[in-house]
């Protein structure tokens, strides 16, 4: 392992790279990179990194918008097959019939979603920043596309506006059940439990605390309890533990809290990315300016 680390480094400064992880990649690969942080994190340093090769490590849209952002860098994504199911769970289609039956509706897209279904979008958003851009939004109507349980989790919070929802859903988060978190309280009664927004209404109202991925993990830092169960993807321990040695941290339902399409990105595949410049990331450029307002909305809205 070592020897891979010493590798990457090496291949980061012969190809002035700069590899951004996700908190869900394993842990050799957050080990490795230069920044690691949720969807919204990513999506702001990828716009302020110097280094012409970004090495992506997580799922297909999220090299997607780095290109996007960055349209004359090259953008790797260690395996191209690492994709999000729920990226895919909203259609073009509906989106066109929601504008046709709402004169003043705004789409707001969820980052985790494709780079087609930008295209057809007003604001993107992540976990960390949609409730400010929503509110911030001056349309009455918000179709929220496409995981269902962030948008009842904002929409909750903004009765002023009348949300339309979509049917998608984050199948980690989704498959963490109420009978699971309950059943972790009872092992460790002393927990406090954090989760992601992009679980069921049932489950986020267990928690002592929900947020994005990065907003678990400051809570966890600034919090003075000793333990948490945490009901997001498992791969945020390896931060959380960094953090927080003292603390311990418990899954609320054990390997069900596991992305196979992160984990596909390994640290041989990061290595494999930096030698051979591939796979990378090619959008049509009239595609991706389309895709980009909405992602540069949302940079400007988050401020």
């Amino acid at each position: 392992m070592k020897d891979k680390i010493e590798r990457v480094k090496r291949l980061k400064r012969e190809k002035g790279a700069v590899i951004l992880a996700h908190y869900y990649v394993e842990d050799a690969v957050q080990e490795v990179a230069d920044y690691v942080g949720d969807s919204f994190f990513l999506s702001q340093i990828a716009t302020k990194v110097e280094a012409q090769t970004i090495v992506l490590c997580g799922v297909r849209f999220m090299g997607e918008s780095a290109k996007i952002l960055n349209p004359g860098k090259t953008v790797l994504l260690p395996d191209a097959q690492a994709d999000c199911p729920m990226a895919h769970m909203a259609t073009p289609e509906r989106i066109r019939a929601i504008r046709e039956t709402y004169d003043d509706v705004a789409v707001v897209c969820y980052i985790n979603s494709t780079a087609e279904l930008k295209t057809l979008a007003d604001v993107c958003v992540t976990s960390s920043n949609a409730l400010k851009i929503c509110k911030a939004l001056p349309n009455k109507y918000i179709y929220f596309i496409p995981d269902q349980h962030l948008a009842h989790f904002i929409a909750a919070q903004l009765p002023e506006k009348h949300f339309l929802f979509n049917d998608g859903y984050c199948l980690v988060h989704n498959a963490i059940r109420p009978e699971g978190v309950r059943a972790a309280k009872a092992a460790h009664p002393n927990a406090k439990v954090l989760a992601h927004p992009e679980c069921s209404a049932s489950v986020t109202a267990l928690a002592d605390y929900v947020g994005s991925t990065s907003g678990i993990i400051s809570f966890a830092e600034k919090d003075d309890a000793k333990s948490y169960i945490v009901c997001t993807e498992k791969g945020v321990f390896y931060e959380l533990r960094n953090r927080c040695p003292d603390k311990q941290f418990f899954p609320a339902q054990g390997s069900t809290q596991c992305c196979v399409n992160m984990k596909k990105v390994t640290l041989d595949k990061v290595i494999s990315a930096l030698e051979t410049g591939a796979p990378a990331v090619e959008l049509d450029p009239d595609f991706a300016k389309a895709a980009y307002s909405p992602l540069q909305k949302m940079l400007e809205l988050s401020q």
